[in-house]
């Protein structure tokens, strides 16, 4: 039963409050590719679209050619997109191609300073969680697939500057 106050009207309880949206500070593209084959991948988009490699991340227990490290992921600028080349390195993330895999191998990584924040949003709304959240040298991160079955992967705005 609600308050009255002295002049008669009804005194409304506060509303309760609203959790604050997730703000986010980029999206890019991310192409995962057969395992064994992100060099491949990266030199065919610089070859083909005059891609600049801005950074990468290698995986010190792999071996690529050679003693070399293998690589994990490439960050590539294209023109004023960002693209993202990864190997894949596990059957969380499906590659390009490879039979059944949702969205042929595309997954949209959507970057935000708060990532518990961000996959509570999109889970709310419908994306399910692939795993839990999960934090690596790179920060925060987690995989969803949407609705639609489109894989996202949301993660850390500062892994770039952690990974580097």
């Amino acid at each position: 039963m609600a308050e009255v106050a002295t002049n008669g009207s009804e005194v409304l309880a506060a509303p309760a409050a609203v959790p604050a949206a997730a703000v986010f500070t980029g999206l890019k593209v991310q192409v995962t590719v057969p395992a064994g084959r992100a060099e491949e991948a990266v030199a065919f988009y610089k070859a083909a679209f005059a891609a600049e490699e801005v950074s990468r991340s290698t995986h010190p227990k792999r071996k690529g050619d050679g003693e070399e490290a293998a690589l994990l992921c490439a960050e590539l600028k294209v023109g004023a997109a960002t693209l993202v080349v990864c190997d894949q390195a596990g059957d969380d993330v499906p590659a390009v191609g490879k039979e059944g895999a949702a969205a042929s191998g595309l997954v949209l990584r959507l970057e935000t300073d708060d990532v518990n924040t961000a996959v509570a949003q999109a889970a709310t709304a419908g994306a399910a969680l692939q795993g839990e959240v999960t934090e690596d040298c790179c920060g925060l991160g987690a995989t969803l697939v949407d609705p639609f079955g489109i894989t996202w992967v949301l993660g850390s705005s500062t892994s770039a500057k952690k990974c580097a």
